[in-house]
């Protein structure tokens, strides 16, 4: 099974794709990990696409079932093609926006208000994820999403707003279960 799960940045792709790696004892793999190389400050330089996707790749071809959490839009059209099942998660603005704080709070502490630098990428993080409702957006948006998943060759199931994980690993299986 080669699952795809996607949303807005704090939809709960890594909570659900993690809770779902060990439900089905498959590996999970996030896109942040391979589109981001590790840096004194965390999340500032992009990989080299050609080396991201080779990274995942390798990675996949180490397994026959997986589960990639996270947006691969711009990574190339032929990721469309290797999955059994999306699950796109949708929740709505504001509570994606208060997971977001509550993340980068847990993640850098005061310094996200302390530290000008991180002050400036907390304010810039913000500003680009509050827009992934607008369509017109250039950054990623929900309409790049659902452009992209009109494109995949598996079935797609929509999960929207504020449901636990236990409900949303419910409606996997039962999606699982009909593929």
């Amino acid at each position: 099974m080669k699952i795809h799960i996607l949303g807005a940045s704090c939809a709960g792709t890594t909570t659900l794709g993690e809770a779902l790696s060990a439900r089905l004892n498959i590996p999970y793999f996030d896109t942040d990990r391979f589109f981001w190389e590790k840096s004194v400050v965390p999340y500032t330089i992009k990989r080299d696409p050609i080396l991201r996707n080779q990274m995942l790749k390798d990675e996949l071809s180490k397994t026959e079932s997986y589960i990639i959490g996270g947006s691969l839009v711009s990574w190339g059209e032929e990721w469309k093609q290797m999955f059994d099942l999306a699950v796109f998660l949708y929740l709505p603005k504001e509570i994606r926006l208060e997971r977001l704080v509550e993340r980068e709070i847990e993640r850098y502490g005061n310094n996200i208000y302390d530290d000008p630098q991180r002050h400036e990428l907390f304010l810039e993080f913000i500003d680009w994820a509050s827009k992934y409702d607008d369509r017109s957006f250039t950054g990623r948006n929900i309409g790049i999403h659902e452009s992209w998943l009109a494109g995949v060759n598996c079935p797609v199931i929509k999960i929207e707003g504020d449901v636990t994980v236990a409900e949303r690993l419910g409606r996997i299986l039962k999606a699982i279960d009909r593929v």
